[in-house]
């Protein structure tokens, strides 16, 4: 019986520095749910990979005297050696640098130009270096920065291709609205409304400013702008329309794309009006997940950047608590669609609470009483106990419930779901007691019922945990006298595998209890030193990089000079947030009550991207307090509040506490 193909794609990892442990939740998540549908007997095919052409790359190489290429390669070099170490088990790693990449590239865009879908003509509007994207002004955020990233944009004219979107936009809206592709479905309201129902405009595929690309293969001025490089990889590394690789009719359509929510637009619109151009089967599944995010000053959560200096290193995570406790972290905390936090506090909690406390204490408990009272194997004798039914009921059922929630991409909930059986069988050993069994020689037949059933109980959350954690899970079968039959797929919503003298073997303690005040202060050294040398260096790259594209670089114009006069006109007030929500239907603008010392006012802010509505309540901000008031989403905004543009986007700027509402700043 030959095995039903699985294909699930990560997105490819754009090499602009090094990565850290944000970079990891997307690759780990495809990987667990590659290893899953492995057991399950499926023929995967797991793609990664990095995306290397355009101007960013083309900057930050002249900036260190290498070629374009020699920089890539040194940044993917240190990816692939980070997936290794994070025991990754991707089956194909594409790069848009790799031969057969470059020529299907350039029969796409052939292909999409024949077919009267690329035309060329000229761009005139607003673009965004860091996000390579050509933005209209009615695309913009409420700033007039990139509505990605947030970061400034500048005018851009040249000669280009577009790719004509509008035929695509009513299959596109129904593809979004009425089918699973968009998962969670919450975000495909927003695409439908901020982008199809404005009208799609057509999309810049092309450029003439840099070289480092993909060149047009009938215009050698131009080279193949972004998006149809990068997104074409989900089927060039299959072989569509080269010849390295044969696996196109085996594997597409793509079962899951999972990407972060910052490149959900052009998965979720551009990715597939390309491939309805060139008539080929869409994906079935899209999964966005949020981001992994820090605390920061004032206690505002922020997306997890180097820019920032607030990365955190991965090699040194595992090498403190072990890669697959940095695994289970990750994608325990992170529910699909949302952002999750990441400090030292949450992630040894939790590695104290499930790994130590739950799952490890429940393998160590149950082999040391076999080993104690039965010498390590277990006697035939049995004894069972209606308590013993329902037990066995929940764990035999958690197979169907976890491959319900893999299928769904909902990962946090299977891991959820396998730990309920965690505390559930550690319940179980409370109700039954089993240091009391083993005092009484006529309860030894109970006493041997109980731990065969805790052992099944390890059985089989261990074998459906093995996806997520894979080099613990073999460390437990050995404890417990699994056999690598006893823990195949097909045997995990049965009881009563083990052998019924099975032998145990008292091993290390998987998941040791740590030293929660201790570790959190040498992890917070740590993690200060890593910042402060992450801003330092990227300061100096920074300014390197102003120094030797100086010829090239646009140098920021400020506005026109104002007079005195004219800043009298601005009034400034200290006002403090009594309550914030998010306003419907828009994930980029938030509703705020302000105290502003004159009886409160509402303001409409786009920073919901960077603050939670809770992170801002009880702070004191700086308002604009005489603008005209305006409607953002239908609601009225009366006033702005102050913000900095910095290099990781909008951060809002706040006052002491101690300066009353209302007071006026000049």
């Amino acid at each position: 019986m030959s095995k039903k193909p699985f294909y699930i794609t990560t997105p490819i990892y754009y090499p602009s520095g090094e990565p850290h442990i944000g970079h990891c939740y997307t690759t780990v998540a495809c990987d667990s749910i590659a290893r899953y549908k492995r057991m399950q007997g499926n023929d995967v095919m797991f793609l990664t990979g990095t995306d290397e052409h355009g101007l960013k790359i083309e900057q930050k190489a002249e900036a260190q005297g290498l070629s374009p290429k020699e920089y890539v390669d040194g940044i993917v070099a240190i990816f692939k050696k980070l997936w290794k170490y994070m025991n990754i088990s991707y089956d194909r790693y594409i790069r848009t640098t790799d031969d057969y990449h470059v020529e299907s590239v350039q029969k796409i865009f052939k292909e999409l130009y024949d077919r009267g879908y690329i035309y060329k003509g000229e761009y005139s509007g607003k673009y965004c270096t860091p996000c390579e994207s050509f933005w209209t002004d009615s695309q913009l955020d409420e700033n007039g920065c990139c509505p990605e990233c947030h970061r400034p944009v500048k005018f851009a004219k040249e000669e280009a291709y577009f790719f004509k979107m509008s035929p695509f936009a009513d299959r596109i809206e129904k593809l979004l609205l009425e089918t699973d592709y968009l998962r969670p479905k919450t975000r495909a309201v927003e695409l439908v409304n901020n982008f199809i129902k404005p009208g799609l405009e057509d999309l810049c595929v092309s450029r003439t400013t840099f070289k480092w690309g993909v060149p047009v293969s009938f215009d050698d001025k131009h080279v193949v702008y972004v998006w149809i490089d990068a997104l074409s990889n989900y089927i060039t590394a299959l072989g569509y329309m080269n010849s390295a690789h044969s696996d196109f009719e085996k594997y597409w359509p793509a079962d899951v794309h999972m990407v972060a929510k910052d490149i959900m637009r052009f998965h979720a619109i551009i990715w597939p009006a390309m491939l309805m151009a060139l008539e080929l089967p869409l994906p079935h599944h899209l999964a966005v997940h949020g981001w992994i995010t820090m605390q920061g000053k004032g206690g505002e959560s922020e997306k997890m950047s180097k820019s920032l200096g607030n990365v955190v290193d991965p090699f040194m995570l595992g090498e403190r608590y072990g890669v697959d406790t940095i695994r289970y972290h990750i994608l325990r905390e992170m529910a699909l669609g949302a952002d999750s936090a990441f400090s030292n506090e949450i992630m040894i909690n939790r590695i104290n609470s499930d790994l130590a406390n739950g799952f490890g204490n429940l393998v160590s408990r149950t082999v040391a009483m076999a080993d104690k009272y039965f010498g390590g194997t277990l006697p035939a004798d049995r004894e069972g106990d209606a308590l013993d039914e329902e037990f066995k009921a929940k764990v035999t059922g958690l197979l169907a419930e976890v491959d319900k929630y893999i299928d769904e991409t909902k990962l946090k909930q299977a891991l959820e779901a396998i730990f309920e059986v965690v505390s559930r069988a550690n319940k179980y050993i409370d109700e039954t007691e089993p240091w009391k069994l083993g005092k009484d020689e006529t309860k030894k037949a109970r006493l041997a019922t109980v731990l065969y059933n805790l052992l099944e109980a390890i059985r089989v959350t261990s074998a459906l945990l093995a996806p997520f954690m894979p080099t613990t899970m073999p460390k437990v079968w050995e404890q417990i006298g699994a056999a690598a039959t006893d823990v195949e797929y097909g045997k995990l919503d049965k009881f009563g595998v083990l052998p019924e003298n099975v032998t145990v073997h008292k091993g290390e303690i998987l998941f040791p209890r740590i030293d929660v005040d201790k570790e959190i202060e040498e992890l917070n050294a740590i993690l200060l030193k890593n910042m402060e040398a992450a801003k330092a260096k990227l300061s100096s790259e920074e300014k390197g990089e102003k120094t030797e594209t100086a010829e090239e670089a646009e140098i920021p114009e400020l506005a026109p000079e104002i007079t005195i006069d004219d800043f009298a006109k601005v009034e400034i007030r200290a006002a403090k947030v009594l309550s914030a929500e998010r306003v419907k239907k828009s994930d980029k603008l938030l509703c705020l009550q302000l105290d502003d010392g004159m009886g409160g006012r509402q303001v409409v802010s786009g920073i919901a991207q960077y603050y939670a509505p809770e992170d801002l309540v009880g702070k004191t901000i700086q308002l604009i307090a005489n603008l005209k008031p305006v409607k953002l989403r239908g609601v009225e905004s009366n006033g702005m509040i102050c913000a900095a543009d910095t290099p990781s986007g909008i951060r809002v700027v706040f006052l002491d506490d101690d300066i009353p509402a209302g007071s006026k700043i000049r």
